[in-house]
């Protein structure tokens, strides 16, 4: 049986706005998903480690303050240097259309603007992790026949 899919959500800085990211984690934990809410105002370090207690697969990060140019670029740096690198990142909120190229440079996978369908947004994770999956589970594959 695969294992659920792990999504950490979460808010940095001081973005105390939760509406969204709360009916975000609601709809991950319907589609039957195993959710770690942080909450808001959380640093970039907080973040990085509960995804990595957690092992999770995902992690999705809401801003509606504009702090977003700043702190998902350090959020993906940390990843990676924690070993992380194979974690899906997600923004939703409040993020101009000039700014979602330069996320996606950065390594987030997908940018959710606000009014996004919520099927939309599990729709999209259940398809990036099982393909990270795929890709890992292949790997592993190739690994172990070069033996």
């Amino acid at each position: 049986m695969e294992r659920k899919i792990r999504v950490l959500v979460a808010k940095a800085g001081l973005d105390g706005h939760q509406a969204g990211i709360r009916l975000v984690a609601q709809t991950f934990r319907d589609a039957g998903m195993e959710v770690i809410y942080l909450g808001h105002y959380n640093t970039v370090d907080q973040i990085v480690q509960a995804a990595l207690e957690e092992q999770v697969d995902v992690v999705g990060l809401s801003s509606l303050c504009g702090a977003h140019m700043e702190v998902v670029p350090k959020v993906i740096t940390k990843l990676r240097a924690a070993g992380l690198a194979d974690v899906v990142v997600i923004v939703g909120g409040v993020i101009p259309n000039k700014d979602v190229p330069v996320l996606m440079t950065a390594g987030v996978s997908q940018v959710f603007k606000g009014g996004t369908p919520l099927d939309e947004i599990t729709t999209f994770v259940t398809g990036a992790v099982r393909n990270k999956r795929s890709a890992s589970g292949a790997a592993t594959a190739m690994a172990t026949e070069g033996n």
